[in-house]
């Protein structure tokens, strides 16, 4: 790999990495393969490396971090509620189709407590953790936002 696009990529890495990592990996790259394979791994590991930090030495592990905001099960649930109402809507129009019946069903009606449900658990997440770790917070609550939008948008387009 050309030095200057393995400068880049290294670049793309945090901070505290590319000190710890930065030297010994830019040598492997220029020494290994140039092909647009290896540079989408480096792409997505560098992704990753910023969602969920490698521990290590001189990398302390931030209890504020996004991976450790993830574990807190007011980040999570709330996703899961929007992905399961999403998954009874679509289990549902393939086993049915796309078919408005008067009475709305017991389907309908767990997909309401769901997207109900989840709103306080979003809203106590945000209370709790937004001025703690902002940074790290409002990404998880764009997940939870878009997971609740897929979920919106897929019965407001289907017209159920």
């Amino acid at each position: 790999m050309k030095p200057a696009v393995a400068r880049l990529l290294i670049r793309l890495y945090p901070r505290r990495w590319r000190d710890r990592y930065g030297a010994e990996f830019e040598a492997f790259l220029q020494a290994g393969d140039s092909g647009f394979r290896a540079s989408c791994n480096v792409l997505g590991s560098a992704l990753g490396e910023h969602m969920v930090p490698t521990g290590g030495n001189n990398m302390d592990r931030d209890p504020n971090s996004f991976a450790a905001n993830m574990k807190h099960p007011s980040a999570y649930i709330p996703m899961a509620m929007s992905l399961t109402a999403l998954a009874l809507v679509l289990g549902y129009v393939a086993r049915f189709g796309v078919v408005r019946e008067p009475d709305e069903g017991a389907i309908a009606h767990i997909w309401q407590l769901l997207m109900a449900f989840q709103v306080p658990v979003i809203v106590f997440f945000a209370v709790k953790w937004v001025r703690r770790a902002p940074r790290q917070t409002l990404p998880i609550l764009a997940l939870q936002a878009g997971a609740a939008l897929a979920s919106l948008l897929t019965v407001f387009f289907l017209g159920l």
